[in-house]
């Protein structure tokens, strides 16, 4: 049990890591109200979690660890769904309806397309 949330906590770390670097590099170049480190994090992630599940989903008792460091710990601790879910609320206080429905529908969207790409890639 202890390698295992070692494994997962050293994923997270790290995608936490790159969770950071992705705003930083976002807000670098772009600011708007949109929020675009978010979406990118999240469409980004959830390519990311198609391509490990499509290459580690067969064989799941033999790739625990990798499932555990890369599936559990690096996308768990890159994608920001929570961080999604307090920028929509604060679009909603701030009256930003358009960017809300936007952001919302464009991640949900965008999000289901990029995990059946990292799928289809795989196969």
């Amino acid at each position: 049990m202890i390698k295992q949330l070692l494994l997962v906590g050293f994923g997270g770390g790290l995608g936490s890591i790159f969770r950071y670097l992705t705003s930083v590099l976002t807000a670098k170049y772009y600011a708007s109200t949109f929020p675009l480190a978010t979406f990118i994090t999240n469409v980004l992630g959830c390519f990311i979690i198609g391509l490990l599940i499509g290459f580690f989903g067969q064989n799941i008792s033999s790739n625990q660890n990798v499932r555990l460091l890369f599936i559990t710990g690096f996308c768990g601790g890159y994608t920001t769904f929570s961080t999604f879910a307090a920028e929509n609320i604060s679009l909603l206080q701030n009256n930003n309806y358009i960017t809300l429905i936007a952001y919302a529908l464009a991640s949900i969207v965008v999000g289901f397309l990029a995990v059946g790409l990292g799928l289809m890639i795989t196969k």
